[in-house]
């Protein structure tokens, strides 16, 4: 068995469904993996969130972005491009997480570098599960860059 990192994993999600974020929360609080959850409602206050500005300033830096597409303002592709375009945000994993199953939106969201793209399944039983496997893999099999 794997064992767990010694600190909690920090998961930033980027998500303009509340239903949805509360679902994903449930899913993350039972698996068992120590974590502190962050949350979002668009991509302009993920920018916020990520570099520390605003009603943001004491933010910390997320391991993992759980990161929607369709989103008011500034919408996850617009994210995707400036996390990987900072020097500082590139070396964060973004799991685009979305409904969409469009061929363009995962073709575009690998294009712009996102580390996987999942797509949100519509039974609560399977998006559960989903949600869990990508806690359990980032949580607990993937070495995570960590910076202070």
């Amino acid at each position: 068995m794997v064992e767990a990192p010694a600190t909690p994993v920090r998961i930033l999600v980027v998500d303009d469904d509340a239903g949805d974020v509360l679902m994903i929360e449930e899913a993350l609080a039972d698996s068992g993996i120590d974590k502190t959850i962050d949350v979002v409602g668009d991509g302009e206050e993920a920018m916020e969130f990520l570099r520390r500005e605003g009603r943001h300033r004491e933010a910390h830096r997320p391991d993992m972005i759980l990161l929607d597409l369709n989103m008011p303002r500034m919408d996850g592709r617009q994210v995707l491009t400036q996390v990987k375009s900072d020097e500082n945000l590139r070396t964060i994993p973004i799991v685009v997480l979305t409904t969409s199953s469009a061929d363009n939106d995962i073709l575009g969201s690998y294009t712009l570098q996102a580390n996987a793209y999942v797509t949100k399944p519509i039974d609560l039983d399977e998006f559960n599960e989903v949600v869990r496997h990508i806690d359990q893999f980032f949580g607990r099999i993937v070495v995570l860059p960590r910076r202070q």
